[in-house]
């Protein structure tokens, strides 16, 4: 039997499955297979034809030799979740379903077979799942758990093994520093020096104001084309004044704006803030226009942490960091990761404005962020600018 045959005869029993007529795609599969033609899309084909006739050992058995040849072989994947569901063997036949998922979901178009199998995977999934919680539930309870006072970072656990929560990691663009504790918003008691932050957030506001209303060109776009460098396409934010920032800090240097703003330069006096010639502190002003977003990305390096302090928050604006979103309350500062995937929007009417600076991760010891600063200041060198670090 030539390909040309093989082709169209499998073809012809996947059409009498969907159909229904299992008696006949098994006999076409049969012959596929008297010709010399074993493989996995066969085989599992013979195993949901046998299925449908009422010959379970011998739809398992070809649903086996299928896996064997292909893993992915999706009929064999649904009959080893069908027969083992049927035989209430909801933990294996789970397995198998699941497999069938990953290889189905967002196929463009199905057999009618498939289909099918599928749903099925998705109802006993749903069911074990619940299954699942259930006992999850009663079990945690006597060991003592409480959703509202158990420690943050087992419920956060408990979200992602449940799949209530996508796995969020850090990716930072430029630098990674191995076994650093990463976490999306860090706890606010870890940082008892905002207090004096927030404390100071009428006389940031004040300073802030008096740069709003200068008529000079205080705020810039925050994300600007590099001089000799290409422009990212398709970019809508690259010398977009829809988020734009007022440096007090730039990229390791004081601006003139600093001079102007004594007072939230003076809050930040006991700030850890990271010190790397040519690249930190960054200390701005960040604004956010009306109807504008931010789309996910990630920062440079994980050696340092980005601190908020929002000074004008209009109702609307929200901020995500990995799977947990919040919303901006002024004067409430917050430290989060940056090198997890974050964004920003303010579907607001009118503009949000906060401070930005970054502050040394606090895992570091004082030799590892002098080694960090002289290893990055070295590599920049001999790289590009990296122009900003939100």
């Amino acid at each position: 039997m030539i390909q040309y045959d093989y082709d169209r005869a499998l073809a012809d029993a996947r059409a009498q499955l969907a159909e229904g007529s299992a008696a006949e795609a098994r006999d076409i599969v049969r012959s596929l297979i008297d010709a010399g033609h074993v493989t996995a899309a066969v085989e599992g084909c013979l195993a949901q034809a046998l299925l449908k006739t009422g010959d379970d050992a011998g739809a398992e058995a070809a649903a086996d030799r299928a896996l064997s040849l292909d893993v992915r072989e999706s009929r064999a994947l649904c009959v080893k979740g069908d027969i083992l569901s049927a035989r209430g063997d909801l933990r294996d036949a789970n397995a198998y379903y699941g497999g069938l998922m990953r290889v189905l979901e967002g196929a463009p178009s199905l057999d009618a077979d498939l289909r099918e199998g599928l749903t099925r995977a998705r109802a006993l999934r749903q069911r074990v799942t619940g299954d699942m919680l259930q006992t999850l539930q009663g079990e945690l309870q006597g060991a003592g758990f409480n959703e509202e006072r158990s420690h943050p970072r087992f419920r956060h656990a408990l979200d992602l093994a449940l799949g209530r929560k996508a796995l969020y990691m850090p990716q930072p663009k430029a630098f990674y520093y191995p076994e650093l504790p990463a976490s999306q918003f860090y706890p606010r008691s870890d940082f008892p020096w905002l207090d004096e932050v927030e404390a100071a957030t009428d006389l940031m506001l004040g300073e802030l104001n008096s740069v709003l209303g200068q008529e000079n060109e205080s705020f810039a776009p925050y994300v600007q084309t590099m001089p000799n460098m290409p422009k990212r396409p398709g970019d809508l934010l690259i010398d977009s004044m829809d988020w734009s920032a007022c440096f007090l800090w730039r990229d390791g240097q004081e601006t003139a704006y600093a001079a102007r703003c004594p007072q939230t330069m003076a809050a930040l006096a006991d700030a850890p803030l990271c010190r790397i010639r040519g690249r930190s502190p960054q200390v701005m002003f960040s604004q956010l226009k009306a109807g504008a977003r931010i789309p996910p990305h990630h920062g440079y390096v994980n050696t340092r942490l980005v601190c908020h302090v929002p000074l004008i928050v209009p109702e609307g604006c929200w901020f995500r960091v990995g799977n947990e979103t919040r919303s901006w309350k002024r004067g409430e500062a917050w430290v989060f990761d940056d090198t997890i995937e974050h964004e920003a929007a303010n579907d607001s009417p009118s503009d949000r404005v906060i401070l930005i600076f970054d502050i040394w991760h606090p895992a570091l010891s004082e030799e590892e962020r002098h080694l960090v600063g002289t290893l990055l200041e070295a590599m920049d060198a001999y790289s590009p600018n990296p122009a900003t670090w939100e």
